[in-house]
């Protein structure tokens, strides 16, 4: 019996039992296994993004220029962060960026260069910058790379995601934001959040290296903005007429779909840490 077979908790179970220790091998090993892993997740996400943009009639994204775009950002954010080069090399994104206007200029069978030009920039920054920021969130604190940061707020993601599903599938009834996502209820949410919480607390236990009132904040960050993460990806799936990005991952879809809460959540997260 094949995995597709399966009622989609189980295939959520077993994709977790094998994705989350290689995930966790990878952020723990060295900073490099970090970047590799992220880079190709990041790469993954973005591609799908344009997939999905590009199964609409007239809609032509530079894919694989934007990805490329992608990629480099998220190099050189490594290696600054990292504190192999210098913040000067930021701007080799200015001319790779405008290149983008310069490419579709030459692309006379599109209808819509423009848009199809904003859709290749969205690209970058719906997907690609918010995992470049991962990289800034494992070394801001003491400027040399902090697995800890990256495990729990991933392990905060997973509490959340973990709690909204048994909760919103045992007791939800009223309606979250039926118009985006009919399936996400009030219930879901709380459940999100008492179950982030209780994570928090947890790793507060194990990673000292931030207070336990930051993990909190952090765990409220990632069930709010990550929620609206989710719901943003519903409200642009629903508008192609499409329910997962892709099937890469049992139970779960594609990347887009498993980590969209993670990309409007680490914006908020860096920012409130730089803030406070």
């Amino acid at each position: 019996m094949g995995l597709s077979n399966l009622s989609n908790l189980w295939q959520r179970v077993i994709a977790a039992v094998i994705a989350v220790p290689f995930l966790l091998f990878c952020i723990n090993f060295n900073d490099y296994t970090f970047l590799a892993l992220f880079l190709l997740i990041g790469a993954l996400a973005q591609l799908e993004f344009y997939k999905l943009v590009g199964s609409l009639e007239g809609n032509l994204p530079l894919t694989f220029y934007g990805t490329f775009c992608g990629v480099i950002l998220h190099l050189l954010t490594f290696f600054i962060e990292k504190g192999m080069i210098g913040y000067h090399n930021y701007y080799i994104l200015s001319p790779l960026l405008t290149l983008i206007f310069f490419i579709k200029l030459y692309k006379s069978e599109d209808g819509k260069p423009f848009q199809n030009i904003a859709f290749t920039f969205l690209g970058i920054i719906y997907v690609a910058l918010p995992f470049a920021l991962l990289t800034v969130l494992a070394f801001m604190r003491s400027g040399s790379y902090d697995a800890n940061i990256i495990m729990g707020c991933l392990f905060l993601l997973w509490a959340s995601d973990s709690g909204a599903y048994f909760a919103g599938t045992y007791f939800g009834k009223t309606k979250l934001f039926e118009r985006v996502s009919p399936k996400k209820s009030w219930e879901g949410l709380m459940g999100g959040l008492l179950s982030a919480m209780i994570a928090a607390y947890v790793i507060s236990r194990y990673f000292t290296n931030y207070e336990v009132w930051e993990w909190f904040a952090i765990g409220g960050i990632i069930v709010v903005a990550g929620t609206y993460g989710d719901l943003v990806e519903s409200l642009f799936k629903r508008s192609i007429n499409i329910k997962d990005s892709a099937n890469t991952i049992p139970g779960h879809g594609g990347f887009l779909d498993r980590f969209d809460g993670l990309l409007l959540s680490i914006p908020f997260i860096i920012t409130f840490l730089k803030l406070f």
